[in-house]
């Protein structure tokens, strides 16, 4: 599991970008990859990657304990 912050995440239109705590990179979170009800800005959330049409994606996001 990756560690990261919660960017960006729009609850309207579902999506919203997660930025891992050891490399910096930013990775594109949709609504359906989420294990929790919601996230917000500034929330610290585990993580895996899949690859996506664009990309790696974050998936099983879910808050950090």
């Amino acid at each position: 599991m990756k560690e990261g912050t919660v960017k960006f995440f729009n609850e309207s239109k579902g999506f919203g970008f997660i930025k891992e705590t050891a490399t910096g990179q930013e990775y594109f979170v949709h609504i359906s990859g989420l294990l929790v009800d919601q996230i917000h800005e500034n929330d610290e959330v585990t993580f895996e990657l899949k690859e996506g049409k664009k990309g790696l994606n974050a998936v099983n996001v879910r808050l950090a304990n």
